[in-house]
């Protein structure tokens, strides 16, 4: 496509989230949750399987486990049994007791509300944190980049980037802050209904017209 300005970037951007926040107007986090602690485990689980997946088994995790300072205490390989459905079940045992052990320790069994002490924390990093502080504090600290928002991201030529950190360098650049949340949970559902990895359906997409890489 011809050179486009960074104002005509921004131009589009904005037309882009507006058709999907009517396109999707129910977008949210799709893991179940019932609190930051909640939301924070299950994030750590989501790594490299499906929320449908974790959502399986945090029900019972929870019941299990109903507070930081009851996971921080459990047995290893009982949560490994818990757990061992959603893939890299001995690392993600070792990462969720240790988040679960820090906001115990250090924080009193309250998970922190800062993007400092929250990737401070064993299993966080600055995705899991943004998870945590857009969806349960609602503070648009940055947007979260999983694999549909990177790959949507390069698709529509809102980065060139290909690392987590930089493609949410330019995503924060290019959208208000107070759209950071949201922007992240539009792109993830367009990603997994319409323009799907190795069948987009560009047809049926309502921005096909303000996508450079649309086959329509």
């Amino acid at each position: 496509m011809p050179r486009e300005s960074k104002r005509a970037r921004a131009e589009r951007a904005a037309e882009v989230f507006n058709l999907l926040v009517e396109e999707y107007p129910d977008a949210r986090c799709a893991l179940l949750h019932a609190d930051p602690y909640q939301l924070g485990v299950a994030t750590i689980l989501s790594a490299q399987t499906t929320d449908e997946r974790v959502n399986m088994v945090t029900p019972i995790l929870f019941e299990r486990y109903p507070t930081p300072d009851r996971l921080a205490a459990a047995r290893p390989e009982e949560v490994e049994d818990i757990i061992r459905s959603t893939g890299f079940f001995r690392n993600k045992t070792r990462n969720i007791i240790g988040f679960a052990d820090g906001v115990t320790e250090l924080h009193g069994g309250d998970v922190p509300s800062a993007m400092k002490e929250l990737t401070a924390l064993p299993g966080v990093g600055r995705k899991t944190a943004n998870v945590i502080l857009g969806n349960v504090f609602g503070i648009d600290e940055g947007v979260v980049v999983d694999t549909h928002v990177k790959r949507l991201s390069n698709l529509l030529a809102f980065t060139n980037e290909k690392t987590p950190e930089k493609v949410e360098r330019d995503l924060m650049a290019l959208f208000p802050e107070e759209r950071w949340t949201l922007l992240a949970h539009l792109l993830i559902f367009h990603g997994r209904q319409v323009c799907i990895a190795r069948r987009p359906k560009c047809e049926a997409c309502v921005m096909s017209h303000l996508c450079p890489s649309s086959r329509v």
